[in-house]
């Protein structure tokens, strides 16, 4: 098996493990003790600290472990917004932030809090100017990942804080994609992270917030972790964490080449190997191990299934599964094809072999798919006010696709084929389409049920 999904969590360092095991004889009792035991234990923890602080470029007294990244993120939000009360309730967000971000917005919002989502291009990457032009005078909190999870576009981190910074409003970034890389530059004030992201054990996240930044931690607080993450800390997870951190980086630099060159190869065979493809994310400012690409006329849940039976573990941005039948947040607001969507993450130490082998069976397995998704009877199709309307209408992702596909040579140039169905994919996928293909995508219109989709014939 190769496990390419280390965008979603890694297995437990080398380091990690040994620091974990150690430490499980010394860090067991309750550091805020003033006897032998607790001093042993608040030594194991204040030294992590002051390692998490000097990885992250902060002050060991701004950092504070929580019990996952989504927790610090939630707290974060939380804190730094009741912090800002008295200045307004305006948050801004990405509109490809982590669903943990999305989900604190959606909590505030239903508090009668306000949320401006600042919009993407179609690599995924933000524009200063559009968080500039998303501030308020009542902006309470800005937050921005430093990388995309899905598609691995680095966001301008500096940048953005700078324009933060200029208008008095905190940024939280949420560096759990990148920190395993680097320090997150720029002039941040709060700042995320997981440990399972670079080879720590699931269950520790990282908080830090600066000095100066009001923050006002929500629900019941105790004494541990300056009030901000209450509740035992778990000493011996937090250590390997810390261990893993150090591991990873001492050999970022020249890891992130090699992966870096490992991607560009499937960046650049998967669309000569496999047709109709399109590979998203920016092809320079991203992650070195992430590559992300969807293909026409597959449904990636079952892409996915048939590489795991092929010896790949991959991921995918696409929700478009029997259990959401909604795309992924991330593609819609890049504007690019949802369906058949690939994420392929690679982790540290990943073989050129394996990936070779991937780029083999590939073709194949999209080749297969798309073969049994073409077998159904095609929609029913008819010429009615100058179109030629297909109906898809019940059917799923990616079934209105190649339906269009099929029947747009039998309209003249210039013709329409008027497309209904009541996806929500659809609303993506059809206009990406058009654009993959050369067509003109008119818009969408209501229809009895669903909506019709009108796209004119170019050549």
């Amino acid at each position: 098996m190769a496990y390419f999904d280390a965008a979603s969590g890694l297995p437990l360092h080398p380091v990690a493990r040994q620091a974990l095991v150690a430490s499980l004889d010394e860090g067991w009792a309750d550091p805020a003790r003033l006897y032998r035991e607790g001093r042993r234990a608040r030594m194991l923890l204040d030294a992590a600290r002051e390692a998490a602080a000097e990885a992250v470029g902060c002050r060991a007294d701004e950092v504070v472990f929580t019990p996952s990244g989504t927790v610090a993120v939630h707290s974060g939000i939380a804190g730094a917004l009741a912090g800002r009360r008295r200045v307004g309730d305006h948050l801004v967000v990405s509109a490809v932030e982590h669903s943990s971000v999305l989900h604190a917005g959606e909590v505030h919002r239903a508090g009668g809090g306000s949320v401006t989502e600042v919009p993407v291009d179609r690599q995924g990457a933000v524009a200063p100017s559009g968080y500039a032009e998303a501030l308020r005078p009542d902006t309470a909190l800005a937050c921005l990942q430093s990388a995309n999870h899905e598609v691995g576009t680095v966001q301008p981190v500096a940048e953005v804080a700078e324009v933060c910074r200029a208008a008095g409003v905190p940024l939280l970034v949420d560096a759990a994609q990148s920190l395993g890389w680097g320090p997150v530059p720029g002039d941040w004030s709060l700042l995320t992270a997981s440990a399972h992201k670079w080879g720590g054990p699931a269950g520790v996240g990282l908080l830090v917030v600066r000095k100066g930044v009001r923050f006002a931690p929500q629900g019941p607080v105790d004494e541990r972790e300056s009030g901000r993450a209450p509740g035992f800390e778990n000493i011996p997870a937090i250590v390997a964490a810390v261990a893993a951190l150090r591991a990873v980086r001492a050999e970022a630099a020249e890891e992130a080449a090699r992966l870096r060159e490992l991607t560009d190869r499937i960046r650049e065979r998967v669309p000569r190997l496999v047709p109709d493809v399109e590979v998203v994310g920016d092809p320079e400012r991203r992650l070195p191990g992430i590559v992300t690409f969807s293909c026409l006329y597959v449904d990636g849940e079952t892409v996915l299934h048939e590489l795991d039976r092929a010896g790949f573990s991959v991921s995918s941005g696409s929700s478009c599964t029997s259990s959401t039948l909604m795309p992924s947040h991330v593609l819609k607001a890049m504007g690019v094809l949802s369906e058949g969507n690939v994420r392929v993450s690679l982790p540290p130490g990943t073989a050129e072999e394996d990936v070779e082998r991937f780029l083999s069976v590939l073709p194949g397995v999209v080749g297969e798919v798309r073969e049994k998704l073409g077998a159904p009877a095609p929609a029913a199709a008819a010429v009615q006010e100058d179109a030629l309307v297909v109906d898809a209408l019940g059917r799923r992702c990616p079934i209105p696709v190649i339906e269009l596909a099929r029947v747009i040579d039998r309209v003249p140039v210039g013709g329409l084929v008027r497309v209904l169905a009541d996806d929500e994919a659809a609303r993506l996928d059809i206009p990406a389409w058009c654009e993959m293909r050369g067509q003109e995508y008119v818009g969408e219109e209501p229809a009895e049920q669903g909506t019709a989709y009108l796209v004119r014939r170019v050549g």
